[in-house]
């Protein structure tokens, strides 16, 4: 079974490159050598977000919060179990 665990954060005002920095400086190096973990992609969009989308073969390694400073809400968590790939 494959789940996609999808972590998303809206930064604080003008935070979004500093929210995204910490992602890969404090949270991906917490998930390396995770067990069943096969994939990580770190994106940005408008509105100060920042997602990270991991792959698991089983269940997932929950993603830590960054610290409050560099949020403007909470972190938002879905998983989903793969359905179909081609």
């Amino acid at each position: 079974m494959t789940v996609a665990a999808m972590w998303e954060a809206r930064a604080a005002d003008g935070r979004a490159a500093e929210l995204a920095t910490w992602v890969r400086e404090s949270a991906l190096p917490g998930l390396r050598g995770a067990a069943g973990l096969v994939r990580t992609e770190l994106f940005s969009a408008p509105g100060e977000r920042v997602l990270l989308i991991t792959w698991w073969d089983g269940e997932p390694t929950a993603v830590a919060d960054p610290p409050a400073a560099l949020l403007g809400r909470p972190v938002h968590r879905w998983s989903f179990t793969s359905e179909h790939v081609e």
